[in-house]
């Protein structure tokens, strides 16, 4: 296949384009800035685990399309380099002094992730110059460090939370790359969602500017899901079915009471993933309220008049609400509350379950219409379990990319399974937007007819809302209160 030179977009990502439209994002590489630097066979060649596996090495050309669904005239589109082990590395295992760090709130897997990188650089690698920073970010500079083996490590996926401890906030630059230069860290993983991967890419920019032979490789940490590019984050999968427990527990509580309603509170900062998959999985739900997708409470076709109507036909109901939904109901009635933020630099939400609760015991009452309202908010019984079978493989296998990368010389990346594959993504890739959900989209409308809820939305809403492919043709809906819903794509 015959390729244009790499042409560099800022220090971020190569740009690299072939015939037919073929676009790679490709990833920085220690050798774009350090000349004449060194090679060693990989020392997988001699491992027994890996010599009778047959193609086990990575070819440099391999790649990822982002996009797997086309037509049979679209071009090749863009294509995200393959994860994976090398033939030559760039660092001898003596000399690799590696440190680990976890960033931003809790999530499951967290522990198995740290496991796995320790693991697969002391098996696979050799590497015996293992740290852990402890406190998140800041601990680069104001914390102790702590050894990891792989005997200190071997049970903590067990264990939900991090053994390291995390914080948010915390990023100064130059301190942490003063104190990566000091004490002769050479690879740099980093776990932590779009915040913190914002960091580690100012890191490597940082790494970069003083030209140190340091391979900094991010690993993508996000319950909600709300990271883009890639097919879904590690501890999703567990959030969803943990989530579980509460939306049947909210089942049981609403279908023995007359009229009886349980609402649950899910996690879904800006994104309604966990909100709609669990729904989907449950089928006992009644209502899903989601970031994406605005609703009103009073009047014709309301949230409300929904509820009633519901309870009068079933005689119970399930409600679950992502924590950012109808934030900006609450914000209209509270214009002067002063509007607060984490360290992270997060707007702190108001409790949206609480309020949409005391909304629905107000409307029972002004109807005269008893009801029994059970709230369930299980935010930090999810975010701090362990993570389920399906998530210790996959922080497995991100664990791995991360190591396999950082020791063939990529550097200011991030892994991330694209289409099925392990792919190294650069930074800024996955720190341009945030991962939400289309309410154009097919799954948004399986979650519809599964629920049988209306969708709260006019017109004028939908076609601000984006599709999930260019060139769908709109079809207008009717709903019960008469209004037309523009579905698109959809069909």
């Amino acid at each position: 296949m015959a390729m244009n030179g790499g042409e560099i977009n800022s220090q971020m990502m190569k740009v690299v384009k072939g015939e037919f439209g073929y676009v790679l994002e490709d990833v920085p590489h220690l050798s774009d800035y350090i000349s004449d630097l060194p090679t060693y066979p990989n020392p997988l060649r001699s491992n027994p685990a890996y010599s009778v596996v047959k193609q086990y090495f990575v070819d440099m050309e391999d790649t990822v399309p982002k996009k797997i669904v086309v037509h049979s005239d679209s071009p090749r589109g863009v294509h995200f380099r393959r994860a994976g082990p090398r033939q030559k590395v760039c660092f001898s295992s003596d000399d690799v002094h590696a440190c680990i760090v976890t960033c931003g709130g809790l999530c499951p897997g967290l522990n198995t992730v740290i496991r796995e990188i320790v693991h697969s650089l002391d098996y696979m690698y050799g590497v015996r110059k293992i740290i852990g920073i402890e406190g998140g970010y800041r601990g680069f500079y104001a914390k102790n460090t702590i050894d990891l083996t792989p005997k200190l490590v071997n049970n903590i996926h067990k264990r939900g939370g991090t053994i390291l401890g995390s914080s948010r906030g915390g990023h100064d630059t130059k301190k942490i790359v003063e104190n990566i230069q000091d004490r002769g860290i050479n690879q740099v993983y980093i776990i932590g969602g779009d915040g913190t991967q914002k960091g580690a890419a100012a890191i490597y920019e940082e790494v970069r500017r003083r030209g140190l032979k340091v391979s900094v490789a991010g690993i993508p940490k996000t319950i909600d899901n709300d990271i883009p590019v890639i097919d879904k984050s590690f501890g999703f999968d567990t959030a969803v079915e943990e989530a579980q427990r509460a939306i049947n527990a909210a089942h049981v509580e609403a279908e023995s009471a007359e009229n009886g309603i349980g609402l649950v509170k899910l996690m879904g900062r800006y994104s309604g993933f966990i909100a709609m998959y669990a729904t989907l999985a449950s089928r006992d739900v009644d209502c899903c309220l989601i970031p994406e997708s605005p609703f009103y409470l009073e009047g014709q076709g309301g949230l409300l008049e929904y509820i009633e109507k519901r309870l009068r036909e079933n005689g119970h109901m399930v409600i679950v609400i992502a924590e950012g939904a109808g934030q900006e109901l609450l914000a209209a009635e509270t214009l002067n509350a002063k509007s607060e933020q984490d360290a992270s630099g997060n707007h702190l939400l108001r409790d949206v379950g609480m309020w949409l609760s005391e909304k629905i015991k107000d409307y029972s009452k002004k109807r005269q219409f008893p009801i029994t309202l059970k709230y369930i908010d299980p935010t930090y019984m999810i975010r701090a379990i362990p993570s389920n079978a399906s998530d210790n493989v996959y922080c497995a296998l991100l664990a791995q990319s991360a190591v396999h990368g950082a020791m063939a010389g990529f550097t200011g990346f991030t892994c991330g399974l694209v289409n099925g594959r392990q792919t190294y993504i650069p930074f800024n890739r996955i720190i341009e937007r945030q991962n939400k959900v289309v309410i154009t989209d097919r799954m948004w409308a399986r979650l519809l007819s599964s629920t049988n809820q209306p969708s709260f939305l006019c017109p004028n809403m939908v076609g601000s809302s984006g599709r999930e492919e260019e060139g769908v043709q709109s079809q207008p809906v009717a709903l019960e209160n008469g209004k037309t819903h523009d579905i698109g794509s959809m069909l």
